[in-house]
């Protein structure tokens, strides 16, 4: 049985995506800053019926001591890490990049990119000894080098997270490490992360246009995770949007998740397969919720 670890699961996209692992009989260690909410998560995944089993660690990522931690309770509790997600992320104020606190400034680079960096190394460190593994890193708005005002930082940093996972993986493959290194790219979501700031509910007041754009584009982390992480009937696809791995399938351009069946048959989960779709643009369910009154419900 395999086990996943996630950084930044107690909620949100995280915490559906361990939802998604545990209904497919994949062992799920969840962190987060907090460890009653660390604790609630725990309690909802283990009312989801299967073989596996859920354990968590409080975890700063951007201490490196408590990234050592999590992956020697992980190792601990399930035996090795199959699977490693850096999404522990935290959004920046709205403002102009002039106007920001330094202090703001570290924090964001720090979660977003440092603690990214951080998970990779000492990820990469534990599965190379096993000659397997999958690191997965999370993309957001400027991954594609779009730009906005109030998101620069943020944007700053995860532009900087595609270039380094594109690194790793050259030097993963390089190195025959036989870890496959990706990205996801989640597209727009409705979370807390979109209306608060660094992480400590600093309120973000979001513009009528950019309301406007969520309500077209965005989706709930439920709907998302479920695309992201595709079962079959025997094997766990991860089928993201946006992996990256220096292997042996082609690049597939203006790929929609529609066709995603075709995926699912040649990238059943194999240490040696990676695969590439460049697709940055937000899922759109078929199913997808109205979320108009959402939206202006909780912005």
């Amino acid at each position: 049985m395999k086990t996943v670890v996630i950084t930044g699961s107690a909620r949100g996209l995280g915490f559906e995506m361990a939802k998604v692992f545990k209904r497919n009989n994949v062992n799920v260690v969840i962190s987060d800053l907090k460890e009653e909410n660390l604790k609630k998560a725990k309690k909802m995944l283990d009312e989801i019926e299967s073989e596996s089993k859920v354990s968590y660690a409080v975890c700063n990522v951007t201490n490196e001591e408590q990234v050592l931690e999590l992956i020697a309770h992980a190792n601990k509790t399930f035996g090795k890490i199959d699977i490693w997600i850096n999404n522990a992320g935290v959004n920046q104020p709205e403002r102009a990049i002039w106007e920001l606190d330094t202090k703001d400034i570290d924090t964001v680079l720090s979660v977003d990119l440092k603690g990214a960096i951080i998970g990779s190394k000492y990820a990469m460190l534990d599965m190379s000894k096993n000659g397997e593994g999958a690191i997965y890193n999370i993309e957001g708005y400027g991954s594609n080098d779009a730009k906005m005002l109030g998101l620069s930082i943020y944007g700053t940093s995860k532009r900087a997270v595609t270039y380094f996972t594109e690194a790793l993986a050259k030097e993963s493959a390089e190195r025959n490490t036989g870890v496959i290194v990706g990205k996801l790219s989640p597209g727009i979501m409705i979370t807390d992360f979109i209306t608060n700031a660094l992480g400590n509910g600093e309120a973000i007041n979001l513009s009528e246009k950019t309301k406007k754009v969520y309500n077209i584009l965005g989706d709930y982390p439920d709907v998302v995770a479920k695309f992201l992480l595709i079962s079959t009937s025997d094997k766990l696809s991860i089928v993201i949007f946006s992996i990256i791995s220096y292997r042996h399938i082609p690049k597939a351009k203006g790929v929609s998740w529609f066709i995603k069946e075709k995926y699912i048959k040649e990238l059943l989960w194999h240490k040696n397969i990676g695969f590439i779709v460049p697709f940055h643009n937000p899922l759109i369910s078929p199913a997808r919720p109205s979320l108009n009154t959402f939206i202006y419900r909780r912005i």
